[in-house]
């Protein structure tokens, strides 16, 4: 006895080792054997990132997992993912492990997976990747198979479904998914016990039917797997809150599905209509307190293939009822609905929606509507029939929305419709017939801006084919908005997404264009430093941003327009909306004393907006336009300096901040500035001041200019400056070079400067020339200028000056010398007159004299200039030699 416990406690000890060692015995052969069947059986690329094989916790059975697994598809989905997930596990007889074929797998699990279910339109399933080859047979003769499913159970969790069939045009997709059942698979009947609950959205052509609403079904399958027939025995569904219950079956034929289903509310509480409001946007139900009834009966029936669909018969109907909710001031009576959708033929188009009667009344004000949509998939007929008075204040008194902006203002309609929806589509007006009138008053609404939007009227008449805007009187902050005019599409506005098109007219006393700003929390705080716009970032994570959706032709009037710190008077124009771009033409106005006239567009449709601008100010304030206009401050920065009117013409394109101000470091384009009249202040600005003080002949003070133009280029930063003259009392000042928004400078100035403003010194060299000659006579000194606008460094080239007038001066020489034989120079220089020389001789020295005269000229002039440049005047001209 003894021996035989000893032999058995072997045996399950040999046992136990094998269970615990196997996996790592095994994982190798059978990973390779795994994904090889696999790979050569599908035709899709089907990679797992581990395999954990396991014999000891899930003993008789093997437990196989696979970690970050991943199904793609190839040719004709090629790249597409079918299934992907976080772990798949699965559990199956330990023999199992050693089959190559015929593998019977017995639970699977499934977690935080993705499966994609696509057909394309040509109705090919991305699903169908099963090879086509023809089965090995057996000994036997019979065909072999991968896997046999005898599933127990299986489980999916925290997992999501998208089912894509372009060819129909369906969408559903199921997100959070959490999914069991329960039952023997391996037999031919027998029921599957489930556990479903999700999040669904569905749709259907253009058309959104469910979004993210919260679904769950608890039910028990009769499974008939020989005749592939499925019947409902116990269940409850949920749409939200809304409790259904099916009867019926589904049937899988060879050719198509057949489809015998019956379902409905299990009681008729009006609270059942509450549960269909999702979640999101409605609280808990259990207090409300109803009278009347809703309920929903349903009626599917029918073969499901390539032509035809169930019949069906779907009612929603509710009469005289009411709810009211305990925290809530107001209740909602008189509810009458009387809806239904119909399919009498199993033919798609024949889908048709009747809505006999719709009515409910808030707060005493009725509201009504009936109508109905034939011809559903095709070209959908619509009728529709609209009445009555709603107070939008009311909503939150008598429902707990959670809404993300508040609204008041009251809403009155009177439409009959009718029209078709390829009218629509193709703007046929003719073809449609809307008439009635729509009213909105006092109607307050949160936009996002710095102030709410508040309409006080705002009335619209309908006609066959127009659409007429009576009038709208809106203001939000500062601004004030009167508008009419016509609107050309509204219906396919409203109903097929199209953009909203149309001719208004809008008249302003004051349009802020700060007031449309979207409000920011990380506003510059009151006293910060503000920036240039050309250094702001993009600290706003929100953007301005033209509508999409509008495409609309404005002609405004406004007393004053605001933007930013700039105030336009009287401003009118034309503004051409289209493709989230905004074209001015005509647009002029009165500004810094003087006029603007502007035309060109701004475009916000790509990730950073632009602009280009044809902009000409006439007779404008140098100093009100440099004070309010960064741009000014960056192109002209002397202008600081100037007091008085000038004229300028910008060409000009580069982007927006997000603020729709010009990003300066971007432009590109031309500029024409002329000064009519300018007084000059060299205090202002630090180059004038440097200058002056550098040269001390130039005296800028009281200096006036008149009629001086320039033309200036940007590019990548930088302003080039063209060649243009102006005279400083008698100084003739040319200036050419660039300067960059850093403030850097690089400008190249060439004073023609009179001889005689040169010092005592050149009058008394030039006073033995003809008085008219002494007079003409000019020389040009180059200066440089070069750091920055508030650091400048100023060079002055007198080597090339000094060589100027000292040709200049040997120039008139030479002509005395031929007739006088020696020059006047020479004696001044030498501070005496030879005497005693023949004609002979002085012919023989004239060589010599002109070299020697020509070299003290050039270092008489360069001592002058030396004085003259380094801002005093020489010694000698001020002292007297004791």
């Amino acid at each position: 006895m003894k021996k035989a416990l000893k032999i058995i406690g072997i045996v399950f000890g040999i046992l136990i080792i094998l269970l615990v060692t196997a996996p790592f015995l095994f994982k190798g052969s059978l990973e390779k054997m795994l994904k090889r069947t696999i790979n050569e059986n599908l035709n899709a690329t089907v990679e797992w990132e581990d395999l954990d094989l396991s014999l000891f916790r899930s003993f008789p059975d093997a437990s196989l997992k696979l970690s970050n697994f991943s199904v793609v598809n190839k040719i004709p989905f090629e790249g597409d993912t079918l299934a992907s997930g976080e772990s798949l596990k699965l559990d199956m007889g330990i023999m199992q492990l050693f089959k190559s074929k015929d593998l019977k797998i017995d639970a699977v699990q499934l977690d935080k997976a993705f499966i994609n279910i696509k057909i394309d339109t040509l109705g090919t399933t991305n699903y169908d990747i099963a090879l086509k080859n023809e089965p090995a047979t057996s000994e036997e003769g019979e065909a072999g198979e991968v896997f046999t499913f005898d599933l127990k159970k299986y489980e999916i969790t925290d997992s999501r479904i998208n089912y894509l069939d372009e060819q129909n045009k369906v969408y559903l997709i199921l997100t959070d998914v959490q999914h069991s059942g329960r039952g023997d698979l391996s037999e031919e009947i027998s029921n599957l016990n489930t556990e479903t609950k999700a999040f669904i959205s569905f749709k259907y052509d253009d058309t959104e039917y469910l979004t993210n609403n919260r679904i769950s079904l608890d039910a028990i399958f009769k499974l008939d797997l020989k005749n592939q027939k499925y019947a409902f025995l116990e269940n409850e569904a949920k749409i939200n809150d809304l409790p259904l219950t099916f009867n019926g079956f589904v049937k899988i034929n060879e050719t198509n599905n057949q489809v015998d289903l019956t379902f409905k509310t299990p009681s008729s509480d009006f609270k059942n209509f509450l549960a269909v409001i999702p979640d999101a946007y409605l609280k808990q139900i259990s207090d409300v307190k109803t009278t009347g009834n809703f309920t929903v009966n349903g009626i599917l029936k029918g073969i499901v293939d390539d032509t035809h669909i169930p019949t069906m018969d779907i009612k929603v109907s509710s009469d005289d009822a009411s709810f009211k909710y305990p925290d809530l001031p107001k209740t909602v009576d008189k509810i009458t609905i009387d809806a239904e959708l119909k399919n009498e033929t199993g033919l798609l188009k024949d889908t048709y929606l009747n809505i006999p009667k719709l009515t409910f009344r808030i707060d005493g004000e009725p509201f009504r509507m009936n109508g109905n949509v034939k011809n559903m998939t095709e070209n959908p007929l619509v009728n529709l029939e609209m009445q009555g008075t709603l107070n939008l204040a009311n909503i939150k008194q008598v429902l707990p929305l959670e809404m993300d902006q508040d609204f008041s203002g009251i809403f009155k309609a009177d439409i009959n419709a009718h029209f078709d929806m390829e009218s629509v589509e193709k703007e046929q007006y003719q073809k449609m017939d809307i008439r009635g009138t729509a009213s909105l008053t006092n109607f307050t609404y949160d936009a996002g801006f710095k102030d709410k939007l508040k309409i006080t009227n705002a009335s619209l008449s309908l006609h066959p084919g127009a659409f007429t805007l009576k009038e709208l009187n809106a203001k939000t902050g500062k601004t004030d908005i009167k508008a009419s005019g016509n609107i050309q599409n509204l219906i396919p506005f409203l109903m097929s997404k199209q953009e909203l098109r149309g001719h208004f007219s809008l008249q302003s006393n004051v349009f802020d264009v700060n007031d449309f700003m979207v409000s920011e929390d990380n506003t510059e705080k009151e006293g910060a430093t503000k920036k240039p716009n050309h250094e702001i970032s993009a600290q706003n994570p929100e953007a301005i941003k033209i509508p999409d959706f509008l495409d609309a032709i404005l002609d405004f009037n406004a007393k004053t327009v605001i933007y930013d710190n700039l105030e336009l008077k009287n401003a009118k124009g034309t503004a051409s909306i289209q493709n989230e771009r905004i074209t001015i033409s005509n647009f002029t106005s009165d500004i810094f004393g003087g006029n603007i006239a502007l035309s060109g567009n701004v475009s916000t449709k790509g990730e950073v907006p632009t602009f280009a601008m044809n902009l000409d100010l006439s007779k404008i304030d140098i100093t009100q336009s440099f004070e309010k206009l960064d741009m000014f401050q960056y192109l002209v920065p002397i202008a600081k300096a100037l007091h008085g009117s000038l004229n300028t013409k910008f060409e000009l394109n580069g982007q927006l901040t997000k603020d729709l101000s010009p990003n300066l470091s971007t432009l590109a384009g031309t500029a024409i500035a002329e000064i009519l009249t300018a007084e000059v202040d060299p205090s202002q600005t630090p180059i004038l001041s440097a200058l002056g003080n550098k040269i001390s002949f130039l005296n800028l003070d009281r200096l006036s200019l008149r009629d001086v133009t320039t033309h200036l280029t940007f590019n990548n930063g930088k302003i080039e400056v063209k060649p243009y003259h102006f005279d400083i009392k008698g100084i003739d000042v040319g200036v050419a070079g660039t300067h960059g928004l850093d403030k850097s400078i690089d400008y190249n100035l060439t004073l023609d400067v009179p001889a005689k403003y040169l010092g005592s010194e050149v009058t008394k060299l030039l006073q033995k020339l003809d008085p008219k000659e002494a007079a003409a006579m000019k020389v040009e000194v180059p200066i440089g200028l070069k750091g920055s606008f508030t650091n400048p460094t100023i060079s002055v080239n007198t080597d090339k000056a000094i060589k100027e007038l000292t040709q200049k001066l040997i120039a008139k020489e030479k002509d005395k010398l031929v007739d006088k034989g020696t020059g006047f120079l020479e004696e001044f220089l030498d501070g005496k007159v030879k005497k005693d020389s023949t004609k002979t001789n002085a012919n023989t020295n004239n060589n010599q004299q002109q070299q020697n005269t020509k070299q003290q000229t050039t270092e008489k002039i360069k001592d002058i200039f030396d004085g003259i440049m380094s801002g005093r005047k020489k010694k000698s001209d001020t002292t007297k030699t004791p």
